[in-house]
């Protein structure tokens, strides 16, 4: 890959991050007690991940969760911290693999691109369900079982926010979809 273009995807990953970072604080107030909120902190990095590719969404992903980390986490373990910050963001970048930027030159992929966001979101589910069970399960009420507190409290707020993340990009690609037809990294 040549250096300019190279420059502009690193460029382009960390402008993305940031614009995560700071999305993430647009949040939607609600129940959750011990972390996570509804809010619009995926749609660069799934943006990033269908316009450049899987590598760089995952670049984007782990640059996202590291910015989150530094906002003030909730850290009771460092191996918590790795899970729910880093690889928690970073395995969002995995939605483009069922999808390559040649589809939307010919039509938007709806269904890939829905099936990649719904892949990359599952990933990042299973990562806080186990978090959950492992570090945060004292905060399950009396009498219900760990894992399907931890199953409820993680879908409660990933399931939504994915929800109006596929709209999003739905939108996007509807309305600018030039925006994802960019060559990948090779």
């Amino acid at each position: 890959m040549e250096r300019g273009k190279r420059l502009a995807i690193m460029i382009e990953t960390a402008f993305m991050a940031a614009l995560s970072f700071i999305l993430g604080f647009l949040e939607f107030g609600g129940p959750w007690l011990a972390g996570g909120s509804i809010s619009f902190i995926m749609v660069p990095i799934f943006l990033m991940a269908f316009r450049r590719g899987w590598k760089a969404g995952l670049a984007t992903g782990f640059l996202a969760g590291m910015l989150q980390l530094l906002q003030g986490a909730t850290i009771v373990h460092p191996v918590q911290l790795v899970l729910e910050y880093p690889i928690a963001y970073t395995v969002l970048g995995f939605a483009a693999i069922f999808t390559t930027h040649a589809v939307f030159r010919e039509r938007i992929p709806y269904l890939l691109m829905l099936i990649g966001i719904v892949f990359g979101a599952l990933l990042r589910y299973i990562d806080h369900f186990v978090s959950g069970v492992i570090w945060f399960g004292s905060y399950a009420p009396e009498g219900t079982p760990v894992v399907a507190y931890s199953a409820l409290y993680n879908a409660s707020y990933l399931i939504p926010q994915t929800i109006i993340t596929v709209i999003i990009l739905f939108v996007i690609a509807k309305y600018r979809p030039k925006f994802f037809d960019q060559p990948k990294w090779k």
